[in-house]
């Protein structure tokens, strides 16, 4: 089981969040680049999606009030996470009603902003979980 203090958990999300952010403004800059007008505004659009979703969850599951008692912490994430899903549900929705898009460039970004999520977080894991001690090395060798 790992175990982060608040402080180096919001300070983790909102770096998933900005780094969303930053990918958001790659794709669409190579869309543009790629493809036209329309290619980069698809790209700009589903990156901004799994941007705005990530800020959903990281406000709610983050908020000062979440962080009083174990149980009001973890209903916040379930909340956040819940709010995540619906946000990118309502806005994909949104966006693919009233605007004519380049799905490969919307969906580009948007699985290029989730890979944003992973890489953190596998970065950030073995920082979480502190390093393995001899004993434990030398008892995955006798295994």
């Amino acid at each position: 089981m790992i175990a982060i203090d608040l402080p180096n958990a919001r300070r983790l999300v909102l770096s998933v969040v900005l780094g969303q952010a930053a990918v958001t403004v790659i794709a669409a800059l190579l869309s543009w680049a790629i493809g036209d007008s329309r290619a980069a505004l698809s790209a700009a659009l589903g990156g901004g999606i799994s941007t705005v979703a990530s800020l959903a969850m990281a406000v709610l599951s983050f908020g000062g009030a979440t962080a009083t008692e174990p149980q009001r912490a973890i209903r916040g994430f379930y909340a956040g996470e819940a709010a995540k899903v619906v946000v990118v549900v309502v806005l994909f929705v949104l966006v693919l009603r009233t605007i004519r898009v380049v799905p490969l460039a919307m969906l580009g970004a948007y699985i290029a902003t989730f890979v944003v999520f992973w890489v953190a977080l596998a970065n950030a894991l073995p920082t979480l979980g502190g390093t393995r001690s001899r004993s434990n090395e030398r008892m995955g060798r006798e295994l």
